[in-house]
Formats: C-alpha cells, sequence, structure tokens
C-alpha cells in the first residue's frame, strides 16, 4: 500500500465526520458505477432483437462484462495501492462514458460484446468496486465492518435503481439512446464526486497491527486456525476450495439476476415487470449484505455462507412451480432477501483462515471466482434454454449449482468444527 496509509490514525480522525462523506461517495460512485453491470441484462431482449441472434449469443455481452468485472478488480487493485483510489475513478469515470456512448453506436453484436467488456467491465465498473472498498476500510476502526458492508451495498443498490430507470427510457428512447444518455451522465456525475478522495490527510490511514491487537474477537480469529494449514489444508488448496465454492454459488445465482427481464417477457408479462422483479431482488439484497454482515459477526463467515447458500436454493425451487404475477414479485423479493450476504461471506472467511498480509490478493482472487460464476451462469442459462425451449431446465441447473456450494461449504465447516474440538477451543465457526 502506499506509505501514507501505513502508519495508524487516530479513532477520532478515522471516524470523523469527513470518514462519513468519503463512505457516502463511495456508496454513490459504486452505484452510479454499477449501471455497467446491470444495465446489460435490461437490454437483452433488444440485443437479441437488434442482432438476430440466440438467447445465448444474446447473453454473451453479460458474460464478458463479468469477466472484465473480475480481472478488472485485480488492475484497478493494484493502481489503487501504487497511485491512491482518485487513479481507479478517473479510468472509471473515461471507461464507463466512453462504453456506453461506443456500445450505443455498435453495429454488430460483436462491436456490443467487445466494448461491455473491456470498456464497461475491465476499465469501468472493475474502477468503482474493489479500490472503493479496500478505500472505506482505511477510514474506520470500530464501524469498519458496518462501513463495508454499506459500500458494498452500492453493488446492489445500483441494480435497484437502474433496471427501472433503464427500462423507462428504453420504453420511450430506444436502448441505443438510452446507453448513449448513460455515458454522459456517468462522465458528468463521477468526475466531480472524485474531487473528494483528493483530501489524504497523514493521519488518517489504515489500523496499524497494534490497534488490531486490542480486539478480542481478532485474537480469537487468529488463534482458530494456523494460517500455515488453514482448516489443515495448504492455503492454496482451501483457497482454491473456495473459488470453486465462489463460482457455484454464483451461477446459480445468475440464473434469476440476468433472465428475469427475459423470463417475464416469455411468460408474456412484459419486460417493464421483469425489471422491476430484478430491482426489487437487488434493492431487499441491499438489507440481506447489511443483515448478514451483522449476523457474521456472531456467527462466523462460514455459517453466514452455508446460510444464505441454503435459502438461495430454497428461492430457486421455489421458481419452479409458480408462474404467476405475484408469485414472481413475491420469489424475486425472497431471492433477493436470501442471497445478498453470500458474497461479503467470501472476504470474511478469507480474513479467518488467512494471514492478514496475504488477504487482499487472496479476497480478490475469491470474489474474481464469484464474478467468473456470475458471468458462466448467465451464459449457461442462455444456452439451456435455447435447447430446452424455456427456463425450467436452466433453474434445475442452477439448483445443482447450489448443491455443490452447500457441499463445499458443509465440508469446510465440518472441518472447521473439527479443527476447535481438536485444539480444545470453544470458538464459533
Amino acid at each position: 500500500m502506499n506509505s501514507h496509509t501505513d502508519s495508524p490514525s487516530p479513532p477520532d480522525i478515522a471516524e470523523s465526520p469527513y470518514a462519513w462523506l468519503r463512505l457516502i461517495v463511495s456508496l454513490l460512485l459504486m452505484t452510479i458505477g454499477g449501471s455497467g453491470m446491470y444495465s446489460v441484462t435490461v437490454v437483452l431482449p433488444q440485443i437479441q432483437a437488434e442482432f438476430d441472434v440466440s438467447r445465448a449469443d444474446a447473453s454473451l455481452p453479460y458474460t464478458l462484462t463479468m469477466v472484465g468485472f473480475g480481472l478488472g478488480g485485480i488492475l484497478m487493485g493494484r493502481l489503487s495501492d501504487r497511485f491512491g483510489v482518485v487513479t481507479p475513478i478517473i479510468i472509471g469515470t473515461l471507461g464507463l462514458s466512453l462504453g456506453f456512448i461506443v456500445a450505443g453506436l455498435s453495429t454488430s453484436l460483436w462491436q456490443f460484446v467487445l466494448v461491455q467488456g473491456l470498456f464497461i467491465g475491465l476499465l469501468g465498473t472493475a474502477a468503482t468496486f474493489a479500490p472503493l472498498v479496500a478505500d472505506t476500510s482505511q477510514w474506520f476502526t470500530k464501524r469498519r465492518g458496518i462501513a463495508i458492508a454499506i459500500c458494498m451495498s452500492g453493488n446492489y443498490l445500483a441494480g435497484a435503481v437502474w433496471p427501472p430507470v433503464m427500462q423507462y427510457f428504453i420504453d420511450t428512447s430506444g436502448w441505443r439512446h438510452t446507453y448513449i444518455g448513460i455515458g454522459m451522465f456517468c462522465l458528468i456525475s463521477m468526475l466531480p464526486l472524485a474531487l473528494v478522495y483528493c483530501r489524504r490527510p497523514a493521519s488518517v490511514a489504515a489500523i496499524s497491527n497494534s490497534t488490531r491487537n486490542k480486539n478480542a474477537r481478532f485474537a480469537i480469529e487468529a488463534a482458530r486456525s494456523d494460517p500455515t494449514r488453514p482448516l489443515g489444508f495448504s492455503p492454496a488448496a482451501l483457497q482454491g476450495l473456495l473459488c470453486l465454492a465462489g463460482v457455484a454459488c454464483c451461477v446459480a445465482m445468475a440464473m434469476p439476476q440476468v433472465h428475469i427481464v427475459a423470463y417475464c417477457g416469455d411468460m408474456g408479462f412484459g419486460a417493464a415487470r421483469g425489471a422491476e422483479m430484478l430491482a426489487l431482488m437487488l434493492g431487499l439484497g441491499i438489507v440481506s449484505r447489511l443483515v448478514s454482515g451483522w449476523l457474521s459477526d456472531y456467527i462466523g463467515g462460514l455459517r453466514t455462507l452455508l446460510l444464505g447458500s441454503l435459502l438461495q436454493g430454497v428461492a430457486l425451487v421455489m421458481f419452479l412451480n409458480n408462474n404467476g404475477l405475484v408469485s414472481l414479485y413475491v420469489i424475486s423479493a425472497l431471492f433477493g432477501l436470501f442471497q445478498g450476504g453470500i458474497v461479503p461471506s467470501y472476504a470474511l472467511i478469507v480474513r479467518e483462515y488467512f494471514t492478514p498480509k496475504e488477504a487482499g490478493a487472496r479476497v480478490g482472487t475469491v470474489l474474481m471466482a464469484t464474478l467468473f460464476g456470475m458471468a458462466l451462469g448467465g451464459w449457461m442459462s442462455g444456452v439451456i434454454y435455447d435447447i430446452s425451449g424455456s427456463y425450467q431446465a436452466a433453474f434445475v441447473n442452477g439448483i445443482a449449482w447450489n448443491l455443490v456450494n452447500l457441499s463445499i461449504v458443509g465440508f469446510l465447516l465440518y472441518r472447521a468444527k473439527r479443527g476447535a474440538a481438536a485444539a480444545h477451543f470453544p470458538v464459533r465457526v
């Protein structure tokens, strides 16, 4: 990290009103930047009709966007560590603005796909996620957990805000003008917000090791597992299992999130109803994210992940036999409440079982795996739809992947409980 973020910061400075202002701006930037992630799900039906392609091909822009998002998170995180958070914010602003405008002018599907993946995913949305979360963690001490949860909620707030707004403008002006308009909005709104981050007083920094060691919770976490053999695995093996679990849970998660608009169109309810369901789903995901963050402080990351994955599976099963408009609204709401806390749990698990000096790289890798899972799930559901002619088989596929996730997390929880018992540590896992 930068040298100015390595010294201790007094709690009164770190928890200052400016720190909260910075957090609010991070929430706004993540909400605006999240437009790149959710816009493509709203325009999926228009893209399929415009370029006369299959549902699977129309799902490729989302897949490439998520792949770019995952890879870009690592790139932007390194830029933030080296040059400060303002650099990725400016790159992200330009990437999103240029990406939306060029995508709105694209003349073929492959032009649209490449612009989504490179400019909107890799250079755009990625710059408004991991760097902002990392920056937020440097400005809070006692309230770091809730601050990070609030910041990460911007990703879901974007999903609640953008789909209905975009659908309105698509219905009135078309998807191309809507994309160009969003690009201009990103440029106008994000650059002024970046000015807030230019203030970097030397006294504000990451919490030092001495401050962390005063917290009993961190002492318990350090005693829970040998960082050289976390849960009895090599660090690489445990990270591999977490990555596989992340892919599996997010393949399942992607089915409703990516295809709910198209699904409602197929059911005869119209794309606008699907956009409303997506907004409801992701809006309640904010509640889920905050509650799960609070809950994980009491039951640990693994149990929180297991609970979220189990409930997500229940919601996916409910989608199978409920095709009414009202029931789809209800199930979409439940799905949002159930799955919002799943992805943040991975960051907490890494914090619990790996050494702090490796946390940044390992969190980035595991979160990249979850994004790849979303990308794979969005594309795979489109392929299954093209083969079967309906989304029922795609929901079944999501349930199967969810069972894979449950199996891995359950196994890790068993290893954690066995290790705690062997070490005579009566600690929660």
